[in-house]
């Protein structure tokens, strides 16, 4: 007999994008199944996708900015992991430990009015705000924390 704690499952491989506006906040959103709680848009990537594609993707999928209204600033020098706590890794949906995940930092060169939170069937946030990236670590969920910490030291020179 044998525990669940003893089967090692894999991490999800992810992509998230830190998007900073000419001010140099950046867009957070508060995610609609969990009130209170803010991220970064980020998601999976596709069998065989490009992660630069699947981060572009994603922020288009999440809150509706094309590919043409950011430019690439940096990536991270290298993948950020975080793991789910226990009480969801048992559930359907979690058929991994936690995610691995490559991230971007961009700069937006949009409006507001590009922000479409509907651009996909499924909206994830409920708002957006522009905030400070320094604050970002305090917003998210407490496991993602350290993974926001490290991405607010590696992104801190396009901050304001």
């Amino acid at each position: 007999m044998h525990s669940n704690s003893s089967l090692k499952l894999p991490y999800r491989l992810g992509t998230g994008i830190v998007v900073f506006n000419a001010a140099g906040k950046v867009l957070m959103g508060e995610r609609r199944d969990f009130p209170g709680a803010w991220q970064f848009p980020q998601g999976g990537i596709d069998e065989g996708e490009d992660i630069w594609a699947a981060a572009q993707r994603e922020l288009y999928e999440e809150v509706g900015i094309a590919a043409d209204k950011i430019s690439l600033l940096a990536e991270t020098s290298d993948w950020l992991s975080y793991d789910f706590p226990p009480d969801i890794k048992g559930h359907p949906v979690y058929k991994h430990i936690g995610q691995k995940q490559k991230w971007f930092a961009v700069r937006f060169t949009g409006t507001d009015a590009d922000i479409n939170l509907d651009a996909h069937h499924a909206p994830e946030f409920a708002r957006t705000e522009w905030m400070n990236l320094r604050d970002a670590p305090d917003l998210i969920v407490a496991f993602k924390k350290e993974l926001y910490l490290k991405l607010a030291q590696e992104f801190a020179d396009f901050s304001a």
